[in-house]
């Protein structure tokens, strides 16, 4: 079963602004970012049971080349991204401790 993916608006948000950072350091870092963060949602388009609940009811999973956060949750048959963190930003993943 294929899941749809709803990205936030908050998430568009959180995702441009990295796209922005690697593409103002080198254009094809920026597109790297770009590639790694659509091949994440794939993933979790197919299995998006695949990764942990964390906080919440919230999944987390990092991208593979960047140290980027997509946290996310699953009713029914969509998958609603709410947010792109950098691992070291103050997400509510980091108050947990």
């Amino acid at each position: 079963m294929t899941y749809k993916v709803l990205i936030l608006n908050e998430a568009k948000t959180d995702f441009r602004q990295a796209r922005k950072t690697y593409s103002d350091i080198n254009h094809n870092l920026g597109k790297r970012f770009v590639v790694s963060f659509k091949n994440v949602i794939k993933r979790i388009r197919q299995n998006p049971y695949l990764y942990q609940i964390r906080y919440d009811d919230v999944r987390v999973v990092m991208t593979k080349t960047f140290p980027y956060l997509i946290h996310y949750n699953i009713h029914n048959n969509l998958v609603i991204v709410k947010a792109v963190y950098h691992a070291s930003e103050d997400s509510p993943l980091n108050k947990l401790d």
